[in-house]
């Protein structure tokens, strides 16, 4: 091993290490060790600007801006009130907030559906006099599990169809088999029936809930051109490696001029530009940089000759080990930088034995998407949920929260490494 592969294997075992354990600090981290890997020629300074994916950047800002506009309108909550109207009892309004909260974040990001749905549920509960503690747990784990259904449905995947070049219609259908959204669905509905058997007992009955009012329209049929456009740019044969990304910032920038010139609001633009969570865009963009340098130093071919060394050559065993291990992390660690770490090694893999890296792509999103629900650090929608009950006054210990989340977490991982190596094996 030559002496800066030691030095850049160095570096990023330390960066990982300080985003595990400072994560208020991940996007500075993730900065400062993207400008060390330049500044000591492991990344040319003429190949910074390739080594970031622009189209995902974009993506994620506008879809973020565009959702934030969607949920202040109201009109999550009020779906939601319509669905429960038609409800029994407390177990299936769970089930149903689940369900809706998963469908919701196959298109809008994990947090961003907590943070709409969980509210409901505390209404409920309060009107009841029960705990929110199960059915908020239940928003937050499903909301993840769904984050992988679509192109836009959570970071991990817009990352996966930025580097794979991947449309949106690829994730419903890809080279001739079913995509991740058919997987993530029927993972989603073993897993919801291991959420009603865990929930059989809670029986109480539920009337008279208000509806939400909704008085702006405009940001839902955003959100839903917004889709749309995404699945037309799916058919272009020849288009700007930055088209979704275009797509998903113009139209944020409609809704914004839109709602100025409407409410003439002073400060309307700087308050919906704050919506756009900007740590985590300069998060990615010092990963994509300290990742881009880790491949031009060949660490991670290294990293992928020794998966291919471990499982000699099978691709059944490198599937395996690359999704149940992604599931152990990510039940600790942050995914986004997993997946971003993990991408290139896996075409790497793909590459060393001559194979399509569809199948290691899915699996690797399966495990690191779903992982996250092990635990409650696992994922940001866990963490949101969790900080949505502390501020209502409920502190949730690990076991509790975990008494759900793992039967909920196994069932869907077991189902989706079934059908992913099915569909792709």
């Amino acid at each position: 091993m030559n002496h800066m592969k030691t030095i850049a294997i160095i570096l990023f075992v330390l960066t990982y290490i300080l985003l595990m354990f400072l994560p208020k600090y991940r996007a500075y981290i993730a900065l400062l060790a993207a400008a060390i890997f330049v500044v000591i020629g492991a990344m040319p300074l003429g190949h910074i600007f390739g080594a970031i994916n622009w189209n995902v950047i974009m993506m994620i800002a506008g879809t973020m801006g565009v959702v934030a506009l969607f949920i202040e309108s109201r009109m999550p909550a009020r779906m939601a009130d319509i669905m429960i109207e038609k409800l029994p009892d407390v177990k299936w309004a769970i089930i149903a907030l689940s369900l809706f909260a998963g469908f919701i974040s196959a298109f809008v990001d994990n947090v961003a559906t907590v943070l709409m749905v969980a509210p409901i549920a505390l209404t409920i509960s309060k009107k009841l006099g029960i705990s929110p503690v199960k059915s908020i747990i239940a928003i937050a784990i499903s909301s993840n599990l769904q984050g992988a259904a679509t192109l836009v449905g959570d970071t991990t995947s817009i990352l996966l169809g930025g580097y794979a070049n991947m449309d949106f219609l690829d994730f419903f259908y890809y080279k001739g088999q079913p995509g991740m959204f058919f997987v993530v669905e029927i993972s989603a509905l073993v897993a919801t029936a291991v959420l009603l058997l865990i929930f059989r007992k809670e029986n109480k009955p539920i009337s008279g809930l208000e509806r939400e009012v909704v008085e702006d329209y405009f940001p839902s049929y955003l959100l839903l051109f917004m889709v749309l456009m995404l699945i037309m740019a799916s058919f272009l044969p020849v288009k700007p490696s930055i088209t979704n990304g275009i797509i998903c910032t113009s139209l944020f920038a409609i809704g914004m001029g839109r709602n100025v010139l409407k409410y003439r609001e002073k400060g309307a633009i700087k308050r919906y530009l704050k919506e756009v969570d900007y740590f985590t865009i300069l998060l990615l963009v010092g990963l994509f940089v300290v990742i881009g340098a880790l491949t031009e130093v060949g660490v991670v071919k290294d990293i992928a000759n020794i998966f291919v060394s471990i499982s000699g050559d099978n691709i059944f065993v490198i599937y395996s080990l690359l999704l149940w291990v992604s599931v152990l992390l990510s039940a600790f660690i942050d995914n986004i930088p997993y997946i971003a770490t993990m991408l290139p090694v896996t075409a790497s893999i793909a590459s060393i034995l001559g194979v399509d890296p569809t199948v290691l792509y899915f699996g690797l999103l399966s495990g690191a998407t779903l992982g996250g629900n092990m635990t409650p650090i696992g994922a940001s929608a866990n963490i949101a949920g969790l900080g949505i009950l502390r501020r209502a006054g409920y502190e949730v210990k690990p076991g509790e929260f975990m008494k759900i989340s793992v039967p909920f977490t196994l069932a869907a991982v077991l189902v989706g490494y079934g059908l992913v190596w099915f569909f792709w094996g």
